[in-house]
């Protein structure tokens, strides 16, 4: 063997020694060049490894970075949530405050004026401040919440009906001077003729068949009150297109054949039973009422013009701010002096006496139905104005009738 063969062995014995000595100390844990601590808060990465061609002299794959730590192990310690001792946990809840839904009541003020011991006293306002404070308070008059949890504004009936006073609310002197101003137009329009008094009496109807249902609490109910007030114009028609003798034929047949196909209607809805009942007795009610009212096309004019002129100051009279009796005294006087009046400038006479007071009892009958359960101011402008003058025509009718 040459010296050259013996040098290439002895330098390949040389090389394999040093790659073990390598490889024993990174197995062991001897930090070697290329090796550094573990830290455990950085990621770990994985580095492509990084392949030697054959050609180097070398076969064995190398890897080039960070190598996981298995010798380090964290411990944990677990702790024991701590039980509150029963007497403690009953002495933190004992003098827990009262939770209530409404707002806190201000502090009562002595009577001396002086505050309570303890709290501070209020500090002066300056007279500037206070007129302005006061012109910035509410009316005694305007609306105010009945309760601390209550609206900012509420209507006349809401605040009756939480402070428990009567159901029945007088109309007042707005709809009273309304009911006044179509009397008005009502003798005014029968003095003149049939076709003139057709007029307001067109007007008097259908606010009789809206304040009627929403007096009923159904609103809008644009169906109900559409086929109320058809069968009024169809009344209206009718009466106009027959003699005298044969208006009232006229009246009851258009009702009945209206009650009829109200009837036949209300089979036809898929409502409820309750709700069906309560749409047909409030429809036939309204297109009763607004048909009935058409009979002011069938009496004598001038039974029309006093008993219209007798409803006005019936109406007037009760508005006015007197005692329950009282006021139910004064305005059939009303009504009767109106009668009376009337009655002097027709053929009437003094008979308008007797037709005046049973159209002013008429259309008190009238104002307390629409005063009923709480009404809105709503009820207040459509029932309020129209019942008065509309119950009072079977009076003017029979008693025009009677009289002439």
């Amino acid at each position: 063997m040459s010296d050259d063969q013996h040098g290439q062995q002895g330098q390949g014995r040389h090389d394999q020694n040093y790659d073990s000595g390598q490889y024993g100390q990174q197995q062991y844990g001897v930090p070697g060049p290329a090796q550094s601590y573990y830290d455990p808060y950085q990621q770990p990465s994985f580095p492509e490894p990084s392949h030697q061609e054959p050609g180097n002299g070398q076969g064995a794959q190398t890897w080039e970075g960070q190598t996981w730590d298995t010798q380090y192990q964290p411990q944990v310690q677990y702790q024991q949530p701590q039980q509150p001792h029963p007497q403690q946990a009953g002495a933190e809840t004992a003098y827990l405050p009262q939770q209530s839904a409404a707002y806190p009541l201000p502090p009562e003020v002595p009577a001396n004026g002086h505050p309570p011991y303890g709290q501070p006293a209020p500090a002066a306002v300056a007279p500037g401040a206070a007129v302005a404070a006061a012109q910035a308070a509410p009316a005694p008059d305007s609306y105010s919440a009945p309760t601390t949890m209550g609206n900012a504004r509420i209507t006349d009936a809401q605040r009756a009906r939480a402070e428990g006073r009567s159901p029945i609310i007088p109309p007042g002197v707005q709809p009273a001077g309304l009911t006044a101003v179509l009397g008005l137009l009502l003798a005014g329009g029968a003095a003149v003729g049939p076709y003139a008094l057709a007029v307001p009496l067109v007007i008097l109807q259908a606010v009789t068949a809206a304040g009627w249902f929403r007096l009923n609490g159904m609103w809008p109910a644009r169906q109900g009150i559409a086929l109320a007030f058809a069968g009024a114009l169809v009344a209206d028609v009718a009466v106009l297109a027959v003699d005298e003798e044969h208006a009232l034929a006229a009246i009851l047949g258009t009702l009945g054949a209206w009650v009829l196909l109200t009837v036949v209607l209300q089979l036809r809805s898929h409502a409820g039973a309750d709700e069906r009942m309560q749409g047909l007795m409030a429809t036939v009610a309204s297109a009763s009422l607004a048909i009935i009212a058409t009979g002011n096309l069938a009496v004598a004019a001038d039974a029309v013009t006093v008993g219209a002129l007798a409803v006005a100051a019936a109406t007037v009279a009760r508005a006015l701010p007197l005692p329950g009796f009282v006021s139910i005294v004064v305005a059939l006087a009303a009504a009767a002096g109106a009668g009376l009046a009337a009655g002097g400038l027709t053929d009437l006479g003094g008979q308008g006496v007797v037709l005046g007071l049973g159209a002013g009892v008429c259309a008190l009958i009238g104002l307390r139905v629409a005063s009923y359960d709480y009404p809105s101011r709503f009820v207040h402008m459509t029932a309020g104005v129209a019942l008065p003058l509309t119950v009072a025509v079977p009076a003017i009718y029979l008693l025009g009738r009677a009289l002439a």
